[in-house]
This record gives C-alpha cells, sequence and structure tokens, in this order.
C-alpha cells in the first residue's frame, strides 16, 4: 500500500501513549497485590489469645495445643505459662512485681493465628459467622474459660483494603479509557494522511475489512511493543525502589510468579486496548468516506 505508515516514525506517539498507560497500570496492580500481600500478613499478625484455667497442668496445655493446632483455621499456637506471663510483665515494667505482691495473679494462655482466608472480608457475614463459630468451638474446650480478639482491627483492615481496591478500579477504569482516545486520535491521523490511498482502494471495490487489516495488524504489534517499553521501565522502577527503601522487599522469589501474571496482564490488555481502538477509529472513518 502507498504510504505505508512506519511504525517506529510516524506512529511513534501511538506506542509512547500505550507505554505511559500500561506503566501506570503496571503499577497501579503492583500496588494493588503489595497491598493485598500487606493486608493479608497483618491479618495473620492478629492474635486471637485464649484464657486458661490458672492450675492447668503444662501436660495438659501441651495436649490443648495440640488440639487447637489441629483445627483447620488456625496457623499458629503459642503457649504462654503463668511465670512466663510473669516474666513478660516483669520485662515490661522493668519491676518484679510477683515478689512485690506476694503472687503471680496472672493466669496462662495461647496465643492463636488464624489463616487470613478465614478472618472476615469486607461486608461479609459468612466469614465472621466462622470466627463466631471458632470462638465458640474453642470457649468449649476443657480448660479454656475465654477467647478475645481485637476485632476493630479486623474490621479496619479490610474497609482500608476495600476502599483502596476501588479507587485503584476506578483510576485504571479512567487510564483505559484515555489511552483509548489517545490511540484512536493517532489513528485517525494516520488514516487521513493516506486518505488518497484509501479512496482509490475504496473505488476499485476494496472491502473495508480489507482496508482496515494493515491497521490491525500493526496495532496489535503497537500494543506488544508499547507494552514491553512499560515492562521494562516497571523493572527498573522496582529494583530502584527496594535498594532505595530498606524493609520493602520487592524482588523476593515468592513475588516472581505474581509478577509474571502481572506481565502477562498488561501486554494482553496493551494488545486489546490497542486493538479496539484502531478498529474502532478505522471502522468510524470508512463509514463516513463511504457516504
Amino acid at each position: 500500500m502507498k504510504g505505508k505508515v512506519n511504525i517506529w516514525e510516524t506512529h511513534s506517539s501511538t506506542i509512547l501513549s500505550i507505554t505511559l498507560v500500561m506503566f501506570l497500570l503496571g503499577l497501579c496492580l503492583l500496588v494493588e497485590y503489595h497491598a493485598y500481600r500487606a493486608t493479608h500478613d497483618m491479618q495473620e499478625r492478629i492474635t486471637f489469645k485464649v484464657d486458661l484455667v490458672p492450675d492447668i497442668t503444662d501436660e495438659d496445655a501441651q495436649a490443648l495445643k495440640a488440639e487447637i493446632e489441629a483445627m483447620p483455621q488456625v496457623k499458629h499456637v503459642d503457649y504462654i505459662s503463668r511465670q512466663e506471663a510473669a516474666d513478660l510483665f516483669t520485662e515490661e515494667l522493668e519491676e518484679d512485681f510477683v515478689g512485690f505482691i506476694g503472687y503471680n495473679p496472672l493466669y496462662p494462655s495461647m496465643m492463636v493465628n488464624l489463616r487470613a482466608e478465614m478472618l472476615p472480608k469486607y461486608g461479609s457475614t459468612a466469614s465472621q459467622l466462622e470466627i463466631d463459630l471458632f470462638t465458640q468451638e474453642v470457649k468449649g474446650l476443657v480448660y479454656v474459660t475465654n477467647v478475645t480478639y481485637q476485632e476493630n482491627v479486623v474490621g479496619a483492615l479490610n474497609d482500608l483494603f476495600y476502599k483502596l481496591t476501588w479507587f485503584m478500579i476506578v483510576f485504571m477504569a479512567i487510564l483505559l479509557l484515555v489511552s483509548f482516545l489517545m490511540i484512536g486520535s493517532t489513528i485517525s491521523i494516520a488514516l487521513f494522511a493516506q486518505r488518497e490511498t484509501i479512496r482509490t482502494m475504496q473505488l476499485v471495490g476494496a472491502k473495508p475489512g480489507f482496508i482496515a487489516r494493515p491497521f490491525l495488524g500493526r496495532s496489535l504489534w503497537y500494543g506488544i511493543c508499547g507494552a514491553l517499553i512499560a515492562l521494562v521501565a516497571l523493572a527498573i522502577a522496582t529494583g530502584v525502589f527496594n535498594q532505595s527503601f530498606e524493609g520493602f522487599e520487592l524482588l523476593r522469589k515468592d513475588h516472581m510468579l505474581w509478577y509474571a501474571g502481572i506481565a502477562g496482564v498488561i501486554i494482553v490488555i496493551g494488545m486489546v486496548i490497542s486493538y479496539l481502538s484502531t478498529l474502532f477509529a478505522v471502522n468510524r472513518y470508512l463509514r463516513r468516506t463511504e457516504k
């Protein structure tokens, strides 16, 4: 076709727009993923305190610990004897309160951490029911007097993650819309630049699908190129952030599979958004010129 568009010259703005949008989209996905992981980890640090009778023996306590650990909801259990509780309290007070009052008033207890998937999700009554059933089951065990946990902390974490997720969804939708419009405008300019060639093809009976095929084929390459450039920029940004801020382990091995999934999503979205916006622009232009 005469006047064929060069991907690196005339349509460099298309690739650039896809790159910028895919970079921002990738950042949003990374933030969402790490927000989920952080919320997951914090939820599993929430402790359910199981109070025990004061005269429980170590043998009975270990048997009870094993019984609680066998529950499917439980991730980890720590047993704190009366003496260990007194030692911890003395360390915090920096004073021997047992020697001062003449006896140890503290009871033995167990600190239970549940699996994050068992904790209540935002607006989920089913998960809250699971928590209630768990606490009632543990309260029914021998030697157990009470079970308490920080319910307000669980709710606050879920509320924060829920709001962040919806903000990210809205922001990503706006990004994709902007990308769609930008790519469509660029393709319209390219079509106008080739208006004489397109008009000649229409006059000799070329079908719209035949005319649109080269543009649609190039659009897929635009999406792939833009997404790959964005992924390189994301990898560099992640590495710099990981080295610049201590405490953020963004390059752990358990993240890599998720990073690969995010990379695949970005490439697919780049191709799809480029293809659809090109298809829309080409069809609109051809309908207008056929009148």
